[in-house]
């Protein structure tokens, strides 16, 4: 037993050191979805551990058993063995019991945490409108008017309807501890519903490969009270910084780690207007041309200011 003891100490220290990388991550949830995630994730895992804890004891049971030097070798030897009916019985229920097991939860889940699915709430969701960059996180505040970039602030307890695309290549909105992640495609619409149940400062991701500024796709979400979530509002309609069409145009350019930056104003319509920016190329077998070097815009069709979209008409993209 004491030459024993040195070892459990390590493996339980190894093991703790694991579980405090947790911290921050899915497994430390702060939101319903979240927290929705996080059980399916230990249920689904607990239930194939089942079947591998099992396995992986026996593969060192047999070992030792079976070795070729052991003094009763020649007494299990059984040349003409071919089959046992109780292995194939238990080889194949339990597998099957837990792959139906996995199914259901797996279906009703699935469901459940549909990014199109809306949070069932008294409370009125707010609106976010989040376009991905080269290589920056943009994100409209439609109702109240103004937008940031690399940051955003929700309300605690409050539902937020994400509405995603991007203006550059593919990429993946993620905020790991509320809940799932969900990919932006240029000229498509997707949408994500997610709570900050917990007030606090939640790191956001990109979580697709998307160039060499990659790494700086990060961005900062705070989870605040009403009294801190209209300060930050009002901090954002002090900057006296316009997001106008131009201003849009220039923050296109690539960057890399971009500072925070808030805009007090925005023109009505500009994620429409963005979500139909490379319409035109999408509709073309030569689309190639759609981007230039390094991610830039080549020559797009900017007739139409982002007033004059109609935002009813692309509602149903990318769905």
């Amino acid at each position: 037993m004491r030459k024993t003891k040195p070892v459990v100490w390590i493996l339980g220290s190894w093991l703790l050191l694991l579980l405090g990388g947790c911290s921050g991550g899915i497994l430390d949830p702060k939101g319903q979805i979240g927290v929705e995630a996080k059980n399916l994730i230990l249920t689904a895992t607990g239930l194939m551990l089942i079947v591998v804890i099992p396995v992986i004891i026996m593969t060192f049971y047999f070992a030792w058993k079976y070795r070729h030097n052991r003094p009763d070798a020649d007494k299990d030897y059984e040349p003409n063995w071919a089959h046992s009916n109780k292995i194939e019985v238990v080889m194949w229920t339990i597998p099957i019991i837990i792959i139906a097991i996995l199914a259901t939860i797996t279906w009703k889940t699935t469901h459940q945490l549909d990014p199109y699915r809306p949070i069932e709430s008294d409370v009125k969701p707010i609106t976010v409108e989040v376009v991905s960059m080269d290589w920056k996180w943009l994100f409209i505040y439609p109702d109240e008017g103004v937008a940031a970039i690399n940051e955003m602030a929700v309300p605690v307890g409050t539902p937020i309807h994400f509405k995603i695309t991007s203006n550059s290549v593919m990429n993946s909105f993620f905020i790991p501890q509320l809940g799932s992640q969900i990919y932006s495609m240029a000229a498509m619409q997707t949408q994500l519903h997610l709570i900050a149940d917990e007030a606090g400062v939640y790191d956001g991701i990109s979580a697709n490969y998307s160039g060499s500024g990659f790494s700086g796709m990060r961005f900062k979400v705070h989870a605040l009270d009403e009294a801190g979530y209209q300060a930050w509002l009002n901090n954002a309609r002090s900057q006296q910084n316009d997001l106008s069409l131009a201003a849009y145009k220039e923050l296109s350019k690539p960057t890399e780690n971009h500072p925070v930056t808030y805009f007090s104003t925005v023109d009505k319509g500009l994620f429409t207007y963005i979500l139909n920016e490379f319409g035109s190329h999408f509709q073309h077998a030569d689309s190639h041309d759609a981007h230039g070097e390094h991610g830039e815009h080549g020559e797009h069709d900017h007739s139409h200011a982002p007033h004059q979209h109609d935002e009813a008409s692309t509602s149903a993209q990318g769905q």
